[in-house]
């Protein structure tokens, strides 16, 4: 049995706007506060995860698909397999300036419903200020005219 927590939102910029460098994520993005990696199939991310009211811990998950401008697709597994999760971040065009923006994590595994029943308030939170955070930079950044990915 999987289970699905998901947060989406418009962004009035282009998807290339959206999401480029891990390198530069902890300069916005309050879920991930430290990042580091490459995102390239097969590769391994280190995140520091920090849920909002819980103390943040560092994962590192695996790229299992990359499609640029797209999607990222990762997978966690955590206490000894019981957990393992799909982690994903969409951008749907909608427009030339304007995108759909969606980060969710299907949980799997003997214990993933039990983690989730327990952590979807601030599963959830962090999903939707990650969102609202990358939002407000990329318009802010897009409007400028500098064009440059986050």
């Amino acid at each position: 049995m999987a289970v699905k927590l998901e947060h989406r939102l418009g962004i009035q910029a282009p998807a290339e706007a959206v999401i480029a460098d891990v390198e530069r994520w902890a300069e916005w993005n309050p879920l991930y506060t430290r990042a580091s990696g490459v995102i390239r199939m097969g590769s391994t991310l280190d995140l520091e995860l920090a849920l909002p009211g819980r103390q943040s811990r560092a994962i590192r998950p695996v790229i299992l698909d990359w499609v640029p401008n797209e999607q990222i697709l990762w997978r966690l597994s955590a206490l000894g397999g019981l957990v393992k999760s799909t982690r994903y971040i969409e951008i749907e065009q909608l427009s030339p300036t304007g995108c759909i923006f969606s980060n969710g994590e299907m949980f799997e595994g003997l214990m993933g419903p039990s983690v989730v029943q327990r952590l979807r308030g601030p599963i959830r939170a962090g999903f939707a200020a990650m969102g609202e955070a990358l939002k407000t930079r990329v318009e802010s950044t897009w409007r400028a005219g500098g064009g440059e990915p986050i």
